[in-house]
C-alpha cells in the first residue's frame, strides 16, 4: 500500500492582537552570537547573566544576547503596511552576518497575507542596512523597489542627515541598492516628525526617538482604545530596559539616544502598551515593568493559532 507524501504547512506568521488590529512578525534570521558584544559593547557577559528575566529569551544562561533581524506587517484601515525591511538578499554588506542573504522573507511575508504587490506603506524607523534591506529587490542586475504600489516614508530629518553624511564605501553601496532606487521611482515620502509625534493614517503615529540616528522615530499603533508601540533601534535590546546607560556602537549621538531612550522606558512603564522590539528574539513583545531601579520586560507571546 503506498502513502501520498503529505506536505507540511508553513508556521504562521507570530501575531499579537491589538484593538481590531493584528500585528505580524516577519522573520528575517537570528543574528549570530557575536553580534551582541559587537553591538551593545556594554552589554557584558557577567551584567547579562545578573538579569534573571533575560533567560531563556532573550539570553543563555552565560549572559549572550539572542538578537533577531525582523520586520512588522499590519493592516489599517484597509491598508497594509510593513515596518522596516531588514536586511535583504543578495546585498553586499561588509557585516558578514548580513552579507549576500538569500531568505524566505518575501514567502513568510505572503504568507501572512502580505504580497509584496499588495503593500500600501512602507514605515522606515531609519536609514541603516538591517532596517532597509528589502525596500529593494535585484531584477535582471537593477535594484528595484520590492513594493511597487507603496509608498516609502522616513522622517525628513533622518534623510536630510544622511544626504550631508560623508559615508564610507558599505554605507554608500546600502543607499545604492536600497534607498536611491526608491527615490528614483519617486516612491520615498519624507515626513516632518515634531516632538508631539506625526499622525501618518488614522492609528499609525511616528514618535520622535532620536540619537541612534539623528532622525530615528518609534511607530505607535493604536485601536480601540488599545496601543502598541514599535522600538525601531531606540532600544535593540530587553536589557536595555535593565539598564538604559547602555547604548550602541553605532549610535550618531549616544547621548542623547540614551535620553530618547529613558524618556520612552518612563512613558511605557506601567501601561498596558505592548511594546515590540524590532531585534528582541522571540517572544519578542511585552510590557515594560518597573523592576529594581529600572525595568523589565514582562513577555507577551504570541497570540495562538
Amino acid at each position: 500500500m503506498s502513502t501520498a507524501p503529505t506536505s507540511t504547512a508553513p508556521a504562521p506568521a507570530p501575531s499579537w492582537t491589538v484593538g481590531d488590529v493584528t500585528v505580524h512578525r516577519i522573520d528575517e534570521i537570528l543574528l549570530p552570537p557575536a553580534t551582541g558584544p559587537w553591538l551593545l559593547p556594554g552589554a557584558t557577559p557577567d551584567l547579562v547573566a545578573a538579569q534573571d528575566w533575560l533567560h531563556p529569551h532573550f539570553a543563555d544562561a552565560e549572559g549572550v544576547l539572542h538578537i533577531d533581524s525582523h520586520s512588522f506587517a499590519v493592516v489599517l484601515g484597509g491598508m497594509r503596511v510593513l515596518v522596516d525591511t531588514s536586511i535583504g538578499n543578495g546585498k553586499e554588506r561588509a557585516n558578514p552576518a548580513w552579507h549576500n542573504l538569500d531568505t524566505d522573507f518575501l514567502q513568510r511575508l505572503t504568507d501572512a497575507g502580505f504580497h509584496p504587490g499588495s503593500v500600501d506603506l512602507v514605515v522606515l524607523t531609519h536609514l541603516h542596512a538591517d532596517h532597509v534591506g528589502w525596500n529593494t529587490r535585484e531584477v535582471d542586475g537593477e535594484w528595484v523597489p520590492t513594493f511597487p504600489r507603496a509608498r516609502y516614508l522616513t522622517s525628513r530629518t533622518e534623510r536630510e542627515f544622511w544626504a550631508g553624511y560623508d559615508m564610507d564605501e558599505a554605507r554608500a553601496q546600502m543607499f545604492h541598492d536600497s534607498v536611491i532606487p526608491v527615490e528614483k521611482a519617486g516612491l520615498l515620502d519624507l515626513v516632518n516628525v515634531p516632538d508631539e509625534g506625526a499622525e501618518i493614517v488614522p492609528g499609525l503615529r511616528l514618535l520622535p526617538t532620536p540619537g541612534h540616528t539623528p532622525g530615528h522615530v518609534a511607530v505607535e499603533l493604536t485601536s480601540r482604545g488599545r496601543t502598541a508601540l514599535i522600538t525601531g533601534d531606540c532600544i535593540h535590546h530587553p536589557v536595555q530596559l535593565a539598564h538604559p546607560t547602555i547604548g550602541a556602537c553605532v549610535d550618531i549621538d549616544p547621548r542623547q539616544a540614551e535620553t530618547s531612550r529613558r524618556m520612552l522606558l518612563g512613558s511605557l512603564a506601567g501601561t498596558d502598551t505592548l511594546v515590540l522590539g524590532t531585534h528582541f528574539a522571540p517572544p519578542t513583545a511585552g510590557y515594560v515593568v518597573a523592576h529594581q531601579d529600572a525595568y523589565r520586560l514582562s513577555p507577551a507571546p504570541a497570540d495562538s493559532h
